[in-house]
């Protein structure tokens, strides 16, 4: 195992505090509690978003805190949930009266750790929470971590979208409303061309060929629906977005996310996109926005993953409103892509 980390067992704390020194400005970072949080908390009487999961999936979750987006991610360690108590502890730093929203990826211990974390600020302090579980991943219906579809790249666009409706000062219903909204229209599907090597295990989950690749792994390094012989990034494209758009609800434009796992460069990915874009012309599908780069990643995994949301207007407006987090940000000026 070659990684640039001091210990294996402190991977998560260091990384936690490089990043508060990275980004003064926009975040600090409790480290007691793992904890990111917003430099300046948001103006009382608007929605907070907390999200958070295992670490490993950078920039997911920490890496969307900021105006726009989240008001605080939990995390946990490598590919591990967050307990309760952090995410009470994130939700009690950040509500500002008028309720705070979760977002959590369809795992079996993100959500029961959650729920439990919903129970104690009810308890502690009344706080009104609300959850949205993410499940955008089309490649499986179950798996060891979880019961239905799985919580992957899609999770990054609801954050976005409830992060700007938010940031409207829309009531907790609202937001919730519109996180569903997005979660519901939202499809993704990912392949692996390399395993995944966690820290504290030193060497790869799994095994591939050097001619294979895993189509539809997760982004622990969970199996996908079966392994293939590598092929040009066309075929590849088409391979993914054949079981994407057979679930995608809806008509009219789309945003499509070609989100990298971790290792796989930008050149790569630009050729995935292009090549995704020219075949969802061929099925009459307008791509309105588009999203490249890695956002929600696996460590060290080199492959990649798209996603379609299926736009509205009023997604559109939220998708294209000011964001300035340390890994997405643009304001009104820019022209969106």
């Amino acid at each position: 195992m070659k990684k640039l980390i001091d210990s294996p067992d402190t991977v998560v704390a260091d990384a936690l505090e490089r990043m508060a020194l990275a980004h003064p400005r926009t975040l600090r970072v409790d480290l007691d509690n793992r904890l990111v949080l917003r430099a300046e908390p948001k103006e009382q009487g608007k929605v907070a978003l907390v999200s958070g999961g295992g670490s490993g999936h950078e920039p997911l979750h920490g890496g969307f805190v900021g105006h726009g987006m989240l008001d605080a991610a939990a995390a946990g360690e490598v590919f591990t949930s967050p307990v309760p108590d952090q995410i009470q502890a994130a939700t009690a730093a950040v509500d500002r009266g008028a309720g705070v929203l979760y977002i959590v990826k369809n795992y079996t211990g993100d959500i029961m750790n959650f729920e439990m974390a919903a129970e104690l600020a009810d308890a502690e302090s009344g706080t009104a929470v609300r959850t949205v579980i993410t499940n955008d991943d089309v490649a499986v219906q179950d798996s060891t971590y979880t019961a239905g579809r799985r919580g992957v790249a899609g999770t990054a666009l609801v954050e976005k979208i409830a992060g700007a409706a938010a940031e409207e000062g829309r009531s907790l219903d609202e937001v919730t409303e519109i996180a569903e909204r997005v979660n519901a229209r939202t499809r993704s599907m990912g392949l692996a061309l390399t395993p995944v090597t966690v820290p504290a295990n030193g060497k790869p989950s799994f095994e591939l060929g050097e001619d294979e690749v895993e189509i539809g792994i997760g982004i622990h390094g969970e199996p996908g629906r079966r392994r293939e012989t590598i092929a040009p990034a066309s075929d590849l494209a088409r391979t993914l977005l054949d079981p994407i758009l057979e679930e995608l609800p809806g008509e009219g434009p789309v945003l499509l996310l070609v989100n990298g796992m971790g290792a796989t460069p930008l050149l790569e990915l630009y050729v995935l996109a292009r090549d995704a874009s020219r075949i969802l012309a061929e099925h009459g599908v307008e791509v309105s926005r588009h999203l490249v780069g890695n956002y929600v990643t696996s460590l060290d995994m080199a492959g990649a993953s798209l996603t379609l949301l299926r736009l509205d207007e009023e997604l559109t407006r939220l998708w294209d409103a000011p964001v300035h987090t340390p890994a997405l940000r643009w304001d009104e000026n820019d022209t969106k892509e």
